[in-house]
């Protein structure tokens, strides 16, 4: 450990940079999450329009 004296202050302020460094680990987006949803998201999205512009029979006897 280094030889400067600790005080309050100082320890105080270790002990705020420590939790600031804590909090930014638990602020991150949960970019797994999010990619699934936009894949589920888009499949979804996909199907609709195959869904929409399919032919059926009823429409081609006409």
């Amino acid at each position: 450990m280094d030889d400067t004296p600790t005080n309050e202050i100082v320890a105080a302020a270790a002990d705020a940079k420590a939790r600031r460094a804590d909090e930014q680990k638990h602020k991150r987006w949960p970019l797994k999450a999010i990619g699934l949803g936009v894949g589920i998201g888009s499949a979804a999205v996909a199907a609709a329009l195959l869904y929409a512009n399919r032919e059926s029979d009823k429409d081609a006897d006409k």
